[in-house]
């Protein structure tokens, strides 16, 4: 029926959609009340309608109206999942285990387990947040999912709750059976990032001592688009790392000793040396920060061709306070070619940089020996403060975000 000579009108017993055909191609009016359709429409008019509706109920009921809606629409529904509700997750969870054809279609997946629920939106006085601990289903659903989300390019992990996780496999710095099968059916997979802000590990009984079994080991054709990886533990980077495209890399040293500290680091870039492509970014944390340990650290970042050739990213380092020491630091950092972006400590330095003069005289002073150098992050007890250099003038950047810049430079 046409009721309008720019609209035309779809009914049925469950639905009526008016769509405005001239403006299909561009800001369609999509109206949904109850509905189902009698009229095929082109391939991309169901995507810019489904497009067109924002709300994901309405979207699950545009599912149900036609064959060529449940196409598109289970696309916009399963293709980026945000799990954050402990029985929300449970639920979706196992429709994506019983029901694969689903579970492929999801691109990217985020779970949040937090220590209580979301709060409600009153404004009364907040009260301490009493801790939500998952039932036992919780993480067995979870499993059940990832075992069939085989299409996964995207994967973010945060776990802020301090329940029992002895269930939480895929969490386990310890690379077991379940984790391994589900990374090993990742072939879309580019972006890994696994965090956990508990203590699983013991830094004084390190995971690289502990005999990795052969059914714990990752298959060497897994992961084969695995670009960048984010993970807490060093020994999930060596673990990962090797035979894949790694070019940027997020860790964190486990150790305390130097001695021990000293063995880490040259496991980490033994395995670094066999991805397949040069780093572009490389962010190494550590739990205490020593100008002598980053100059050891920047000499084998520098004497390591996979990650010196291409290296644009690098953090974090200390930089020294005492002038000919700096200068050995900026000599080894004319070494590296491409950098452009690099995150420094200064916490120790007395007084402590603390003002955007300072900040801008120390950006200004690093750039005279590396001018390709455009951006420096100093880091002053927590504290960031970002510098650029535009046009060759330095100056404080506080529209950038520290924490992203390992991942766009």
């Amino acid at each position: 029926m046409i009721a309008h000579p720019c609209l035309f009108h779809f009914s049925t017993d469950h639905i009526h959609l008016a769509v405005d055909i001239p403006a299909l191609s561009n800001h369609p009016r999509v109206g949904i009340c109850y509905a189902s359709l009698y009229m095929d429409l082109s391939l991309e008019a169901y995507r810019t309608i489904v497009k067109s509706v924002g709300n994901r109920a309405d979207i699950a009921t545009l599912c149900r109206v036609s064959r060529s809606f449940r196409y598109v629409a289970e696309r916009a529904l399963y293709n980026t999942l945000y799990m954050r509700n402990v029985y929300e997750t449970i639920s979706l969870c196992d429709t994506l285990a019983k029901q694969p054809r689903l579970a492929t279609l999801v691109d990217a997946l985020t779970i949040f387990l937090s220590d209580a629920e979301p709060s409600s939106d009153s404004e009364e006085e907040e009260e301490e947040p009493e801790r939500v601990d998952p039932p036992d289903s919780y993480w067995s659903s979870i499993a059940q999912a990832l075992e069939q989300t085989s299409n996964l390019r995207y994967l973010n992990i945060h776990v802020n709750n301090g329940s029992n996780t002895s269930s939480a496999w895929i969490l386990d710095s310890y690379w077991d059976h379940h984790l391994v099968t589900f990374l090993n059916k990742q072939e879309d997979l580019n972006d890994l990032y696994i965090i956990d802000y508990n203590d699983f590990a013991n830094p004084d009984t390190p995971t690289a001592d502990i005999p990795i079994p052969p059914s714990s080991s990752l298959d060497t054709r897994s992961l084969p688009n695995l670009s960048t990886l984010e993970c807490t533990f060093s020994e999930a980077a060596t673990a990962i790392v090797p035979r894949r495209p790694i070019t940027r890399l997020k860790t964190c040293f486990s150790r305390t000793e130097i001695v021990e500290k000293r063995l880490e680091m040259s496991n980490l870039f033994s395995k670094v040396k066999q991805s397949t492509r040069a780093l572009l970014s490389l962010d190494i944390a550590d739990s205490s920060y020593t100008e002598a340990f980053s100059m050891e650290l920047l000499s084998s970042i520098v004497n390591t061709k996979a990650t010196s050739s291409d290296l644009r990213y690098l953090g974090t380092l200390v930089l020294p306070i005492a002038g000919r020491e700096r200068l050995q630091f900026y000599g080894l950092l004319m070494r590296l070619p491409q950098i452009r972006c690099i995150e420094v400590e200064v916490s120790e330095w007395i007084p402590a940089p603390s003002s955007p003069p300072a900040f801008r005289a120390l950006a200004s002073e690093l750039r005279l020996y590396c001018p390709s150098i455009t951006r420096i992050v100093f880091v002053n007890d927590f504290d960031r403060t970002v510098v650029s250099a535009v046009d060759g003038v330095c100056r404080i950047d506080a529209d950038i975000s520290p924490d992203i810049l390992w991942r766009e430079s």
